[in-house]
């Protein structure tokens, strides 16, 4: 598939004239008046090879923005900022289980002229962060790390989004913990394994995200402190992520736990109810048996003795019931 090139450019936080391919982003960054955002999709080994000669950096560094399965990361190198991180997509609580359809990886390299995004696919939505940035222009005079902040600080607000969705499937599925029976059977079971599917997916990139923030955080200048405050409330909104996915797992096994519980109950009532029923049958059981046997019954071969043989089933068998149902037996 082709790749996406896309970028927009500021002066004094005022839109610029933003080069229109690769080839230019070398001469934007070193423009000590520009800051530069270029965001790249789907890029193809020689896109990778052009990028890595432009912007100075190692061909493996942007070999791994487009990776399969890298974590959640950060570091400083000389000269820019790497970091890979992780955004949720919409729906996440509700798609399957293919985590192409639940998170879009976000790599960006971060310089003193700008900020450079590579992804893998176009599924996230960029506009927000874009929207994010125009918001709060005054900020884009401080550099690269407002525009880092912008964007990692929507990709924290979709955990929130995210977290929500979750924390609404698991009180779905306690509502249905105590309903009909019908509803323990084998859906409910598989919706509790995917919504803790998925809490353990999401607990595998939010987890990292403090370490992401603290390493763009550690690493900036002292004339940009101005961004320490915005940080800050990033790192907290980080945190509370983590904690919210954190209870949320407790809460989900919590809820695997009654149910086993409320299977184990249900057992033994229905092993309780079997067991006085075969009471209540063995009354008759043991009269007929007995006369089974060829042993003469009072009344034998006349219609007193049928009436008798009937009333010595009966009686018995429903004094046994009436004792069983009083006790909550059956």
């Amino acid at each position: 598939m082709a790749v996406s090139f896309r970028t927009l450019a500021w002066r004094d936080g005022v839109p610029a004239d933003a080069p229109a391919d690769i080839h230019g982003i070398k001469d934007a960054l070193a423009d000590p008046d520009l800051l530069l955002w270029a965001d790249i999709v789907k890029p193809t080994h020689q896109d990778l090879i052009l990028l890595a000669e432009e912007l100075g950096v190692g061909r493996n560094a942007l070999e791994d923005a487009v990776a399969p399965y890298e974590r959640p990361k950060a570091s400083q190198e000389d000269g820019y900022q790497y970091f890979v991180t992780y955004a949720t997509l919409p729906g996440f609580a509700s798609t399957a289980d293919d985590e192409a359809d639940q998170l879009s990886r976000v790599a960006g390299f971060a310089f003193p002229g700008g900020l450079i995004t590579v992804r893998r696919t176009g599924a996230l939505d960029m506009e927000p962060v874009v929207r994010r940035w125009h918001n709060d222009r005054r900020l884009l005079r401080l550099g690269a790390p407002a525009l880092v902040h912008g964007l990692l600080d929507v990709i924290v607000d979709g955990y929130f989004e995210t977290v929500q969705e979750l924390d609404d499937a698991i009180e779905a599925l306690e509502d249905d913990l105590f309903s009909s029976p019908a509803s323990h059977s084998q859906e409910f079971q598989r919706r509790a394994y995917d919504v803790r599917t998925k809490l353990v997916t999401l607990r595998r990139i939010v987890l990292p995200m403090r370490e992401v923030v603290s390493v763009v955080w550690r690493h900036r200048e002292d004339a940009i402190r101005e961004l320490d405050a915005f940080y800050a409330d990033l790192t907290d909104h980080v945190l509370r992520a983590a904690e919210w996915t954190e209870s949320l797992r407790d809460m989900i096994g919590t809820v695997f736990e009654t149910h086993l519980s409320l299977q184990d109950q249900r057992l033994n009532n229905v092993m309780k109810k079997l067991a006085g029923w075969a009471a209540v049958i063995s009354v008759p059981t043991l009269v007929t048996g007995w006369f089974g046997i060829n042993v003469p019954y009072p009344g034998a071969g006349q219609p007193s003795g049928l009436i008798s043989a009937a009333v010595m089933v009966a009686v018995p068998t429903v004094i046994v019931y009436i004792i069983m149902r009083r006790n909550d037996w059956i």
